[in-house]
């Protein structure tokens, strides 16, 4: 009996320990000023992208992905996250996010994508990466809705700020990859 006393009193102790800090903690929070929000990648439709492209010309950048690839969750919540990448992409691209597996049909500039059962995808996905079907894959076009580039694979912060500039920048008409990155290598070194 002595055992269930001490149990029952240790057991009040510790509610009465325990859940004032709690409520003392919460209402801490109220009295904190929000924190900034981070910038985040206003994604559209690949419809509301063109449309928007017709009227004030930019770039259009597609992440197209799927619901079950793991590399493509990974993209979205780092690389796609950083509030550099975001700021950029908002600023000189139209993107999109693109389902490669969506059941939604796609109509632009009078020709409907639908989803293939034969090929288990979009046919807007299959024809923006040239029948080459890997995720994640960030595709641009520029501003007359030509394929600038497919780039397949997963990309970290840095590889991706340094394509989205390569493309964005027009570098691409003057100079290979390879040829942009090491100049922003060079030009890195002399700050």
């Amino acid at each position: 009996m002595p055992f269930f006393r001490f149990l029952f009193f240790f057991l009040v102790l510790i509610y009465l320990g325990v859940f004032p800090c709690k409520a003392s903690a919460e209402t801490k929070n109220y009295n904190k000023p929000d924190k900034p929000k981070k910038a985040t990648i206003q994604w559209l439709t690949f419809e509301e992208a063109v449309a928007k492209s017709k009227k004030e010309p930019r770039k259009i950048f597609i992440d197209v992905y799927t619901d079950w690839c793991g590399w493509c969750r990974k993209m979205e919540k780092s690389t796609f996250a950083d509030p550099t990448v975001a700021d950029y992409v908002n600023k000189n691209y139209y993107a999109v996010r693109l389902d490669a597996e969506g059941t939604k049909p796609i109509t632009v500039e009078g020709k409907t994508y639908k989803f293939n059962e034969a090929n288990r995808s979009h046919e807007l996905a299959y024809a923006l990466l040239q029948g080459q079907l890997s995720f994640p894959t960030t595709v641009y076009l520029d501003e007359n809705l030509k394929i600038i580039s497919p780039v397949p694979g997963y990309l970290d912060v840095k590889t991706f700020r340094n394509i989205i500039t390569y493309f964005g920048e027009n570098h691409y008409k003057k100079v290979t990859f390879e040829q942009f990155t090491a100049g922003q290598k060079q030009a890195g070194k002399q700050k």
